[in-house]
């Protein structure tokens, strides 16, 4: 009679074990991607005798949680400005929007294991990769901060670019219009990509 009360209490807990191993390897699968159309990217340079400020909201960006890696694709011409003499002097003098039609990232999130997919919540994450823009790649670290809410992943954060580093050029004449260094901010929402 014993035995067969072990016996029994040895399935249950084996049931148990696999439901909750399986449990979680379909759960991770199933929040394996995380994919936006629709990001936005923003940069802003502070110059001397004048600000500019650009929005795109045509971002490109995928989440594969189960690889720790993150990529996102920027279409240039994407990039709205206040000015439409801008935009055309952006695309056309500075970034070559013909020539290098997109600005691409590609990388890690290093400590993505500390995140809990199955609960809402908001993290801080260091980033490190490599961004292309105008033909030159660069190696970039920075922060992100991650939100989880149900099936949604947001990814905010903001860094430094020095345009000089990417062969861009600032003619003597408008260097007191456009800063080298620009500030870039991002906030791309995410969603779930269901199997």
């Amino acid at each position: 009679m014993n035995r067969n009360k072990q016996s029994s209490q040895k399935r249950i807990r084996l049931i148990l074990i696999f439901s909750i191993l399986f449990g979680n390897v379909s759960n991770t699968i199933a929040q394996s991607q995380y994919l936006s159309k629709t990001g936005h990217i923003s940069f802003f340079s502070n110059a001397p005798l004048e600000n500019i400020e650009a929005h795109n909201h045509q971002v490109l960006s995928l989440v594969d949680v189960a690889k720790n890696e993150i990529s996102v694709n920027v279409l240039m011409k994407a990039f709205e400005f206040e000015k439409s003499l801008m935009q055309e002097h952006f695309n056309e003098n500075y970034v070559e929007s013909d020539l290098y039609p997109k600005a691409k990232f590609e990388g890690k999130l290093v400590n993505l294991g500390t995140i809990d997919f199955s609960k809402p919540g908001t993290y801080k994450l260091d980033v490190e990769g490599v961004i292309k823009i105008h033909g030159i790649e660069k190696n970039i670290k920075t922060k992100v901060e991650i939100s989880i809410d149900h099936n949604q992943l947001i990814a905010r954060g903001n860094f430094r670019l020095n345009l000089s580093n990417f062969g861009i050029t600032i003619p003597q004449v408008v260097f007191q219009n456009i800063a080298n260094e620009i500030d870039v901010k991002f906030e791309i929402l995410h969603n779930l990509i269901k199997p």
